[in-house]
């Protein structure tokens, strides 16, 4: 007894000394007492110096970009979702899995792509990485000399990520391969339902290695386009804030180069050289996909700061935000009054994502006023390039890629010679004073930029060439004419996207005439 009224003391005593050390600590509700001097790390507790709470400020705003680079980064790759549903809504059927399945095998082939080398070529010069730390261990650049200058052509460090066991060279990496990947999956569309998939295979992993990565290098690695200010006084040099030639111009450039070697599908051309109208089976997951794509162009233009502390990421999305609706009204207006006469779903959808490529260059340095412009011009030139890239240049592009990524990735660039307003961009590419356009005084910054757009349509033309011609020789680049008929399902994936579905088939190829 004796012993079960001394335990019983022994806890009441416990309890009333928890009670006591812990009632300090009142419940916050409010947050406003959550986050003491006790939580800055210091030799004494709760009593730190000035060093050391200068030293935790520093951390905690490296902190907070870093937070924000990886958590925009997570969102980015769900653009992939959004590119899978809009190219297998609009494409048929008959080839839906295989569409789906090249926009999520593309995934994991450009990442490793990029994690063997192309990280190295993009950005293994690019210098310190001051919004994440400064880490400088990205320094050694490939140039040549040339008319008295150094042109910075390729990084050489950091392939396989070796040497460059860093927190803000890995944030980097993650944020960087999901652009990549955007690049990477934009052709699957162009070249959906002929395309064999043991040559898109190999594309993948070329893709992200050498194909796109040498063009980012001189953009955003610190090559020579962006020292065209330095070099020879033009602007900023080659700006592209989050993507507009890096990232949707080179796509564009690659479906349009895929498709064209590739030819058109059975039956989208008659003798005449009209076209035959092709529809999607699935219009509205192709709607949703376009929903998820603009939800995510907010980490993709945002995001692109690599600075949860830069506030100028709140007019970087609202200017995002207008541009595409501008983009998807303009585009919508244009073909109900003056092309089908109908308000055409798939012609909203690519006016929306017209807007969001044009706006993604120069999104940082335009006011919200040009943005709308920008967007209203981008919806209207969708249509028009979609049109003359499928009635005159003859390339059958099934989704639009080539006038959504590369003629309104090339406008974007174009945009952001004439529209800076030069409030922002004090100090990038080594130029003092904003970003500034043609309208708001500074023509060499547009002269920057078309020279950034037309070595991107070089470089990329030609090296997406040679690869698909490789690749062609090797495994060949299109199906056979039977398989192609069936449906691409079976022949090539081995599983229907639709099993247990009586289709015909034959009806979703029209007979050229």
């Amino acid at each position: 007894m004796k012993k079960y009224l001394l335990m019983m003391l022994l806890m009441l005593v416990t309890a009333a000394a928890s009670s006591y050390i812990y009632a300090e600590k009142a419940p916050d509700s409010t947050g406003a007492t959550t986050g003491t001097a006790a939580d800055v790390t210091a030799v004494t507790a709760g009593k730190p110096t000035l060093d050391e709470v200068a030293a935790q400020a520093g951390h905690n705003k490296i902190a907070i970009n870093m937070v924000w680079v990886l958590i925009t980064g997570f969102i980015v790759m769900f653009m992939q979702f959004g590119f899978a549903a809009v190219e297998g809504g609009m494409t048929r059927a008959k080839n839906a899995s295989h569409t789906f399945a090249m926009n999520f095998l593309i995934y994991p082939l450009g990442m490793l792509g990029f994690f063997i080398c192309g990280f190295a070529f993009m950005f293994g010069g690019v210098g310190a990485l001051g919004t994440l730390g400064g880490y400088d261990g990205l320094n050694q650049e490939f140039t040549i000399n040339l008319f008295g200058h150094a042109f910075g052509l390729i990084g050489t460090k950091g392939f396989f990520l070796n040497g460059a066991y860093d927190v803000s060279v890995f944030a980097l990496f993650l944020f960087q391969m999901v652009f990549m990947d955007t690049t990477a999956t934009i052709p699957t569309g162009a070249m959906a339902e002929r395309w064999k998939y043991s040559s898109f295979f190999i594309y993948g992993l070329l893709v992200g290695s050498i194909i796109y990565p040498i063009y980012g290098n001189w953009v955003w690695g610190g090559g020579w386009l962006s020292q065209l200010g330095n070099m020879f006084g033009l602007g900023h040099g080659h700006v592209d804030y989050a993507g507009s030639s890096v990232v949707h111009l080179s796509g564009g450039v690659l479906a349009f180069v895929g498709a064209k070697l590739l030819g058109p599908r059975l039956g989208k051309y008659n003798k005449n050289g009209s076209a035959n109208a092709i529809p999607g089976h699935n219009i509205p997951i192709a709607i949703l996909g376009a929903f998820v794509l603009a939800f995510c162009w907010f980490s993709f233009n945002a995001g692109s700061s690599l600075a949860g502390g830069d506030l100028r990421i709140s007019i970087i999305a609202v200017n995002t935000m207008i541009a595409s609706a501008t983009g998807a009204l303009a585009s919508t207006l244009y073909m109900w009054f003056f092309k089908t006469k109908k308000p055409d779903p798939t012609m909203m959808i690519n006016g929306l994502l017209a807007g969001l490529v044009a706006i993604t260059a120069p999104c940082a340095f335009v006011t919200v006023g040009s943005a709308a412009i920008i967007g209203l011009i981008s919806g209207i030139l969708v249509i028009e390039a979609a049109f003359f890239v499928e009635l005159k240049l003859k390339v059958d592009d099934p989704v639009g890629a080539v006038a959504v990524h590369g003629v309104n990735g090339a406008f974007g660039c174009i945009a952001l010679g004439l529209f800076a307003d030069g409030t922002y961009g004090d100090g990038l590419n080594g130029i003092k004073g904003g970003v500034t356009g043609l309208f708001y005084g500074d023509g060499g910054q547009l002269a920057a930029q078309t020279i950034g757009v037309a070595a991107n349509i070089v470089y990329i033309g030609l090296i997406g060439w040679v690869v698909f011609k490789l690749i062609d020789l090797v495994v060949g680049n299109r199906v056979s004419a039977e398989d192609e008929l069936k449906g691409l399902d079976l022949p090539e994936m081995g599983v229907e996207a639709y099993s247990g579905i009586k289709m015909d088939k034959n009806s979703e190829t029209p007979l050229s005439r």
